[in-house]
């Protein structure tokens, strides 16, 4: 399992963000207090931003403990931006060690996160790696779960699918294990919950933060029901059933202001 967060809003240092908060994501590294699975995540993190007039997002990734690397908190001290992806990892049992193990996933304009585990991976996704080109089953960034269940979401992004829809599309058609999964183009939120848990802090027309967990104990944090997808930008978080049919189910703070995208 892992710990994650994708924030948009005004421009922010990256410790103000990951590290600075009572219960930031640099804490949840060690002291997680609603991760369902495992205690620590100690197996590498990483964080993926975005510069204002550049599409594609920088990368910072290491295999050691958040806490180990002395570099990153000087980064995050000088590092701004407006929208951020970062995550501490939990490895699955079985599957590889290192950096480029460790999300954020990038392609594109895109950072991905996986929060969860696929019992009997890789044998448990072939049917699913089956649809893949060759290709890309042969440029995976690392052999784990993660960069499987990436790789086809990535496949489902360019032939066009809107970022909810391919994240949606990938869990049901994966539908085992753990599956919280989160993505961001820089303009955008998308994420998953299926198995784990999964917040949101809206301030309506300035920000949003989607977390595995609450970073704060600030009230306005509310729950993703499990089996659900989340749309969300500054303006609006909108909330739709995983389960078929897909109902809608309007966020408390943004109910009948914005169409889901």
């Amino acid at each position: 399992m892992c710990r994650h967060l994708a924030y948009l809003g005004p421009p922010t240092s990256l410790r103000e963000l990951l590290i600075t908060p009572e219960r930031s994501l640099y804490r949840q590294s060690w002291e997680p207090r609603l991760q369902k699975y495992g205690t620590v995540n100690a197996d590498g993190f990483g964080a993926g931003w975005y510069a204002e007039g550049d599409p594609e997002p920088a990368r910072y990734r290491r295999a050691v403990p958040i806490w180990a690397d002395p570099s990153f908190a000087d980064v995050a001290r000088v590092v701004r931006s407006g929208a951020v992806l970062a995550a501490v990892r939990s490895a699955t049992e079985g599957t590889e060690a290192g950096e480029a193990s460790a999300a954020p996933y990038k392609a594109d304009q895109w950072l991905f996160s996986h929060n969860g585990a696929l019992p009997g991976w890789p044998a448990s996704l072939a049917a699913a790696a089956a649809a893949l080109p060759a290709q890309e089953l042969l440029t995976l960034e690392s052999r784990c779960d993660s960069a499987l269940v990436w790789a086809l979401v990535l496949n489902r992004l360019r032939t066009g699918a809107p970022p909810g829809e391919a994240l949606a599309d990938v869990v049901r058609r994966v539908a085992i294990g753990r599956l919280n999964l989160l993505l961001t183009d820089g303009a955008a939120i998308a994420a998953t919950t299926w198995g784990d848990t999964l917040f949101h802090l809206h301030t309506p027309g300035r920000s949003v933060v989607v977390a595995s967990e609450p970073t704060d104990d600030d009230p306005r944090w509310e729950p993703v029901p499990d089996r659900t997808v989340l749309v969300a930008t500054p303006d609006a978080v909108h909330l739709t059933s995983l389960d078929p049919p897909p109902t809608s189910v309007p966020s408390p703070v943004v109910a009948e202001r914005t169409p889901c995208s």
